[in-house]
């Protein structure tokens, strides 16, 4: 996997992860996409501040939805500490 910047110390909430075991996923697979540059279901403006934020240093945001259709982010911080994964009305 290349990952385009580090993850940091990976976390996740208790509903992300119970959304996760109800469609038989796995975290990994949507941080790998994350890493990679893959920002999901996001807005093409999301896209492109994303896109800057590799350059600048500053958060970054994906979407996924999980087989069932529960959608996910995956927030990687500025100073690229930490990963988490959670909902969006968890956020």
């Amino acid at each position: 996997m290349v990952e385009r910047f580090p993850l940091g110390q990976l976390v996740a909430t208790p509903r992300a992860l119970e959304a996760l075991r109800e469609s038989k996923e796995t975290a990994l697979q949507f941080l790998r996409r994350h890493a990679q540059g893959d920002w999901g279901e996001v807005c093409k403006e999301d896209r492109r501040a994303n896109d800057r934020a590799l350059q600048d240093g500053e958060r970054l945001l994906s979407a996924y939805r999980t087989a069932r259709g529960t959608r996910l982010w995956v927030i990687t911080e500025a100073d690229r500490s930490s990963t988490c994964i959670l909902l969006p009305e968890e956020y």
